[in-house]
């Protein structure tokens, strides 16, 4: 459902979940992969065992407090279920990666969603052919970026699945058979007497250029019929050019037939040249047209979170759209690609909206009233969660102390205005009436307070 696995599509996945017929395998596979991959996996599970000295059952569990939406087939499971067992068989590329203890990103989800709905602490991914010869293992840890990652690819998955509608299987494409236009003859007798088929070559060509010869490919079928036309005309061109080649072989001069021929051959080639130019320019556009249809897809889904969330802006990058459909060259093939580059993309944008929510949900309950201090606000909810609620509380006390003590200078001035004021009664209180009397009066004619 990540679009990892080199097995199955994603958009074949949403197929058989839409349909629930289950993939079908010939008997040749089901003899000699899948019944020899149990049975490879019989014999390594008890060499895995002494390996992790704790017994393995093989187990189908599911996520009951998760309302059991994930799932998870596991080739063994401790009885503590700590420690889970994860068996392929013998690749020699997938065992080199193994012992280098790298893990391939294919197979990564399965480890982790193991991990996610068992507990298990840990799976020992295993390859080998069932002996001790050619087995090895790496331990897999538990990864929260992974969980969050799964928990958002399989809930992207369902609402994928929810608007899903089978589509019109596409018929195997075959370029319909083009008829190969006439071959040209040209002889010469020593008379000068000239025979050949140009007319009849002519009718047949005209005919093909204006009736047959496809000037807007649509399909991929139309792709493939005008590939075929293209060396067909191509290989007439190789024909003519024979023909001169026979013609000029028997007589030095004949020049009318020669000019018949050289129109004939640009009027091929041109054509031909038209229809490879047009060929190319329409793969180019319909490729084009489909990667700015999923762009604008994905600029829309941003678009609707991004409602969601005030006083902040997602940041998320737009995904390589181009670069997913580099090399291929069928419309199917293309569409399936960039259908899975979209969902992965859409992930990714509901896991950064989820955790700005959570952000702002923790800032509206710890620090509705101290918005005006986080004016970097955009690039604090960057951080890791934990680092985020670390940066806002630091900047808060630091806030809080600096305005205790404002405040309380600002008790101290007025202590000490306080004070002195007091200390100025008692001194005029100390002075003898008359002076105390000339003071006041020297005060109200100079209007002093």
């Amino acid at each position: 459902m990540l679009g990892l696995s080199k097995k199955v599509a994603r958009s074949e996945l949403l197929r058989i979940k839409h349909t629930g017929t289950p993939k079908a395998f010939t008997d040749w596979v089901k003899k000699n992969i899948l019944d020899y991959g149990h049975e490879v996996e019989a014999l390594a599970r008890p060499l895995v065992e002494k390996i992790i000295g704790d017994d393995l059952y093989p187990v189908t569990c599911s996520d009951e407090d998760g309302g059991g939406k994930l799932s998870a087939s596991c080739d063994g499971l401790t009885l503590l279920e700590d420690t889970a067992f994860e068996h392929k068989q013998w690749n020699t590329d997938l065992a080199a990666s193994v012992s280098n203890n790298v893990l391939p990103d294919d197979h990564m989800p399965q480890c982790q969603q193991i991990m996610l709905v068992t507990g298990a602490q840990r799976v020992i991914f295993t390859v080998s052919d069932g002996t001790p010869e050619r087995l090895v293992w790496m331990e897999v840890l538990p990864d929260a970026n992974w969980f969050e990652r799964i928990r958002a690819g399989w809930a992207q998955f369902d609402r994928d699945l929810a608007e899903y509608t089978l589509p019109t299987p596409a018929p195997t494409v075959v370029a319909e058979a083009v008829q190969d236009l006439p071959a040209v003859t040209v002889q010469v007798n020593g008379q000068i007497e000239v025979r050949e088929n140009f007319t009849i070559f002519e009718v047949a060509l005209r005919d093909f250029i204006e009736n047959k010869l496809i000037r807007e490919p649509q399909t991929d079928q139309d792709f493939a019929d005008l590939d075929l036309q293209i060396k067909a005309m191509k290989k007439a061109e190789e024909t003519l050019n024979a023909a001169e080649s026979m013609m000029l072989a028997q007589i030095q001069r004949v020049d009318e037939a020669k000019r018949q021929k050289d129109m004939l051959s640009r009027l091929v080639r041109d054509n031909r040249l038209m229809a490879e130019k047009l060929l190319a320019s329409e793969k180019e556009r319909r490729r084009t047209e489909k990667v700015v249809a999923a762009r604008q897809a994905f600029a829309d889904h941003v678009t609707e979170l991004q409602r969601e969330i005030s006083g902040v802006r997602l940041d998320i990058v737009v995904p390589d759209f181009a670069g997913a459909i580099k090399g291929l060259k069928t419309m199917t093939s293309i569409q399936d690609k960039l259908d899975t580059a979209l969902a992965n993309g859409k992930i990714a944008a509901d896991q950064q909206a989820a955790d700005l929510r959570t952000k702002l949900a923790w800032l509206d309950t710890n620090a509705a009233d101290y918005r005006a201090l986080l004016a970097d606000l955009q690039q604090l909810v960057a951080k890791p969660f934990d680092d985020f609620k670390l940066a806002v509380t630091a900047r808060i006390d630091a806030h809080k102390k600096a305005e205790e003590a404002r405040l309380e200078a600002e008790r101290e001035r007025i202590r000490r205005e306080e004070a002195a004021r007091l200390e100025a009664e008692q001194r005029q209180q100390k002075e003898p009436p008359a002076k105390r009397k000339a003071r006041q009066s020297w005060r109200r004619r100079h209007r002093v307070a």
